[in-house]
């Protein structure tokens, strides 16, 4: 089965400041590999992370989000999770079985600003991941 690839949405104004970690359209995607076995790979400029899709516990969508918090690679002090964060609109969270590696870190959950992302949670659920969509808003497109 094929790779599906979700597109981070990087909002004009966030552009000079997302290269500050590199990211730019060509390096700003989720990969999820629909093979028996796939994997998560989400590259966000130069930070990677990458899981088995079965270590994926769920997921949440959650925004829309403050800019000045939600921009750029972030790791919370409080809880240990990791933002690959590019817009304001919103966010899937992915809460993890086992906590992955990232650098000399180990992130419980990851929050991801794909510009779909409902398309991404639908992806999701098709590999077996449950999850919910906890918005405040919902945009209109």
């Amino acid at each position: 089965m094929p790779t599906t690839r979700f597109l981070f949405r990087i909002g004009p104004r966030s552009v000079p400041i997302l290269r500050l970690w590199g990211v730019h359209r060509e390096r700003a995607w989720v990969d999820l590999d629909d093979a028996p076995g796939g994997e998560l790979d989400a590259l966000f400029g130069g930070s990677r992370i990458r899981t088995p899709i079965m270590n994926i516990e769920s997921w949440r969508i959650e925004g829309p989000f403050r800019w000045i918090t939600s921009i750029g690679v972030r790791m919370s002090i409080r809880h240990g999770d990791v933002t690959f964060g590019s817009s304001t609109h919103g966010g899937v969270r992915l809460d993890f079985r086992r906590p992955v590696r990232f650098g000399i870190f180990r992130p419980p959950a990851l929050y991801l600003t794909v510009d779909d992302l409902e398309g991404f949670a639908a992806a999701l659920v098709r590999l077996g991941v449950e999850g919910v969509d906890a918005r405040t808003t919902r945009e209109r497109t």
